[in-house]
């Protein structure tokens, strides 16, 4: 049986809006075209967006179904008639249900003031009924909304540590350096790498168009994959351009290097011709952190490499969010991938190099087939003679690697 497609958040309003501006028979009747509509799970969606009784949506269901008398005589209630709720005849409920609430309420880390509970309609419905208050969910219903208690989602908006040392003064820092290089003409890259992805018949999150169901392996283990992917990616601030290298190794300083390396040969000095400076902005952990010294080590054979000047401003700890990479770039990937099987690389290759975005976002994608060792060490006398250049102002998170030799 195929699930109900429920409406967009602008749509329920919309809908209970007009609701609303019926007489109370054409209510009823809209309501159950609406649910005749959606098909399996209707009546209950109404019900719950235009906040009326399931049984309601059921007989005007019932009556658009047994044809609508077109000779009837228009009856409207008086203003005030009909039952009254039970809200309003029997005293001591509110006081009930917030005894009840309290039982099983808490209140958010972040905000006291803030309160949910885990309790489901039907259970809070039982337990009125236990202080001799017998009531539908509906009426439960009526409760929670008129103490604002809705269900909704966490959202991640909360930094993972608070007050730390010099964050505001990095970002500051950062747009600083933005500017400086902006009005030289010199590239400014976001840079990050996404999660790895196993290769093979394996289920992954979301739902396409499809002819017949898809059928994957019921385990996800590693062992049942052919491979997998590392998508390091590298977004151009002002061009609006990501560039995306698939590794089928590992996350490693090396990889990231050699990322930085292929776009500057394949792209960066065209798009840049005459430019010998790059500011890369990225996370202070990972292949790039901050404190690892194998980083700067592959980045200062990089700047050797390739001659020209690579300075990199870390954002501070637990604020990679605010990395553009990181809303900018890969949650367009995501979407465009979102429910693939990724039966091989070349086709996740492919799909990445066709993700764009109305805004004009371009994207081009590569495959990097090579094994980087992982839990390399750097030079032993790599400290004692290195060459990158720290900054005096919060140098733990900002240097320069100067190419040597020229």
């Amino acid at each position: 049986m195929s699930s109900m497609k429920k409406y967009s958040k602008e749509i329920e309003e919309q809908i209970k809006d007009f609701y609303n501006s019926l007489s109370e028979k054409e209510r009823r009747r809209y309501a159950g075209l609406e649910a005749i509509k959606l098909g399996y799970g209707g009546v209950s969606y109404i019900s719950e967006i235009l906040e009326c009784d399931y049984g309601t949506v059921l007989k005007g269901q019932k009556e658009i179904q047994d044809g609508i008398d077109k000779d009837e005589p228009p009856r409207q209630r008086k203003e005030g008639g009909g039952r009254k709720s039970i809200l309003l005849t029997r005293e001591g409920i509110d006081e009930a249900f917030l005894e009840i609430i309290a039982d099983s309420t808490a209140g958010s880390p972040m905000d006291e003031t803030i309160k949910w509970t885990n309790l489901s309609k039907k259970e809070i419905a039982r337990r009125l009924e236990e202080k001799g208050y017998k009531v539908s969910v509906d009426i439960v219903k009526q409760l929670l909304k008129k103490y604002n208690f809705r269900k909704r989602k966490a959202q991640k908006t909360v930094s993972g540590k608070e007050n730390i040392e010099n964050r505001d003064e990095q970002f500051k820092n950062i747009e600083r350096l933005k500017k400086e290089y902006e009005a030289e003409g010199d590239p400014v890259l976001s840079m990050d790498v996404k999660k790895k992805e196993l290769i093979g018949n394996l289920y992954r999150d979301g739902k396409l168009y499809t002819q017949e169901t898809i059928q994957v392996k019921d385990h996800d283990f590693p062992s049942y994959s052919k491979g997998k992917i590392v998508p390091h990616g590298l977004y151009d601030i002002n061009r609006n351009i990501g560039y995306v290298t698939l590794g089928t190794s590992g996350d490693t300083s090396e990889f990231a290097c050699e990322s930085i390396k292929r776009w500057w040969l394949d792209y960066g000095q065209i798009e840049y011709k005459g430019h010998t400076k790059v500011l890369l902005l990225c996370d202070g952990g990972g292949s790039n952190s901050s404190r690892h010294y194998l980083f700067k080590e592959d980045l200062q054979k990089l700047s050797d490499e390739l001659k020209i000047e690579i300075r990199i401003a870390h954002y501070p700890p637990y604020t990679s969010k605010y990395n553009p990479i990181e809303h900018r770039l890969f949650p367009h990937i995501t979407r465009a991938l979102q429910g693939v099987i990724f039966t091989s690389v070349d086709l996740v290759n492919n799909l990445i190099n066709k993700t764009k975005t109305s805004t004009g976002l371009k994207v081009f994608s590569s495959v990097l087939d090579k094994l980087f060792e992982t839990k390399r060490k750097y030079a032993e006398d790599f400290k004692e003679n290195m060459k990158i250049q720290f900054d005096d102002y919060l140098p733990c998170w900002n240097y320069v690697a100067v190419p040597q030799g020229i």
